[in-house]
């Protein structure tokens, strides 16, 4: 079983830094990605910019090999776009990686070989067998381990406040979208249209700065801003006090487009139906009964959750709130840690009772905020030091992320997508509530 290899299933960010760091092991290791290219995720939100530099978005295993293979780094203080992390990096680390990188093939489900997840005897001595549909058909490839970098892109959560679908959600699917516009592609879409944007998270930011442009360019454009708190308050972020200053700038921008009145700006909204007018038009109706009609477009950016259906047959021990490893999740808990501060974690972490098996990156934090790749890489290179043996170094974990410039109490943020991790407490400027346009009642 030695030579069997690693599975890492995804060519993100964090899978491809697995490979390079199994490979730098001498590890085997097998990328599945059921994409056409590395980062067919990041390739679906290409015209956004991120909020880390260079610096903060290369892995160390992932730059020596492609340091070997020719590669230049890009400027580290430049903050790229999603279509740049693509181009310049993770399609040139799935090419060094080469043949290791497999697309097209997706993971249908992970088992122990011959044993369902109820039986005992002789499970610890036989491999994983993970489970892959491709255009070719089915198969099954063996592993010594399975490291699931697949993250929650593909899962978006819904536009109910009660975390299901509210009724008329589906069937109003096609006024609907869980991404963040794309105005170079869609603006058609959008200009000239009352546009209800839901959520209070980074993602919701980058979606209303963008729109208020478009209004100032198109006439009759309307933006109203759900937010399921009770008042914007923090929402906005730490401004100047945020040490990844791209994160602090675009709230920053947000803020001023909201005072500048492009933003009609709606708290203590739950969404929990939608609903056509007789101009086919929609109106959404809160769990208190409070409406807000004549929206032609909804951006429902209300976070993201993990898919663990493929992983049924797998023992995993999960927190039964935030679906995140259980030893992790009391770290990342946003009920508990007003700063979304991460403690140093690794392997130990996101252990789970299958032996061999890691939850890593965005889908190990289940339902909590959103991270920073940094925190992924960390994780990653602490997993394949233990499956490699070298439990000393995989016990050596350290990790130290950008600060937000927000504190809070606990309890603050109402949805997980709603708070983004920092590095720790810091100074807070002055909460900043802004309700302009506030619907009758809402409140």
């Amino acid at each position: 079983m030695g030579e069997l290899p690693v599975v890492v299933v995804g060519a993100g960010p964090v899978g491809l830094a697995a490979a390079a760091h199994l490979v730098e092991r001498g590890v085997p290791v097998l990328v599945l990605e059921a994409g056409d290219r590395a980062g067919a995720a990041v390739a679906q939100w290409n015209h956004v910019r991120l909020f880390s530099r260079w610096s903060e978005l290369v892995d160390p295993a992932a730059e020596r090999l492609l340091v070997g293979a020719g590669w230049t780094r890009p400027a580290e203080d430049t903050c790229p776009t999603g279509a740049d992390w693509v181009g310049r990096y993770l399609g040139p680390l799935a090419e060094a990686l080469g043949e290791r990188v497999r697309f097209g093939a997706r993971v249908a489900g992970v088992a122990r070989r011959g044993r369902d997840r109820v039986v005992d005897a002789g499970r610890e001595d036989e491999p994983l067998t993970v489970h892959v549909r491709t255009a070719a058909g089915e198969e099954r490839v063996v592993a010594r381990a399975v490291i699931d970098a697949s993250g929650t892109w593909g899962s978006p959560n819904p536009l109910g406040g009660d975390g299901l679908p509210v009724v008329g959600e589906r069937a109003a699917e096609a006024r609907i979208s869980y991404r963040v516009p794309d105005l170079a592609t869609d603006r058609a879409r959008y200009a000239g249209k009352r546009i209800a944007v839901a959520g209070s998270g980074h993602s919701a930011l980058t979606a209303l700065v963008a729109l208020a442009g478009l209004a100032e360019q198109e006439p009759g454009t309307k933006i109203v801003w759900l937010l399921r708190r009770g008042a914007v308050g923090t929402a906005f972020g730490g401004g100047d006090a945020d040490q990844l200053p791209a994160r602090g700038a675009l709230g920053l921008r947000a803020r001023k487009a909201a005072e500048a009145g492009h933003i009609e700006t709606v708290t203590g909204f739950r969404t929990a139906a939608v609903e056509r007018d007789a101009d086919g038009r929609l109106a959404l109706e809160s769990f208190d009964g409070h409406r807000v009609e004549g929206v032609d477009e909804v951006v429902a950016l209300t976070g993201f959750r993990p898919d663990l259906s493929w992983l049924s047959e797998i023992r995993l021990d999960l927190d039964p709130v935030l679906q995140a490893p259980v030893r992790l999740a009391p770290l990342i808990d946003p009920n508990v840690h007003s700063c979304g501060t991460v403690y140093p974690h690794g392997e130990s972490e996101l252990r789970h009772p299958e032996p061999g098996v890691y939850l890593v990156g965005m889908k190990s934090y289940g339902r909590a905020p959103t991270f920073l790749a940094l925190t992924g890489y960390e994780q990653v290179r602490s997993v394949v030091a233990a499956i490699a043996g070298d439990h000393g170094s995989a016990a050596r974990v350290e990790l130290v992320l950008p600060e937000t410039g927000v504190c809070g109490g606990a309890g603050v943020f109402d949805a997980p997508e709603e708070q983004e991790n920092g590095g720790g407490c810091c100074a807070v400027p002055e909460p900043v509530d802004v309700a302009i346009g506030l619907a009758p009642g809402a409140r």
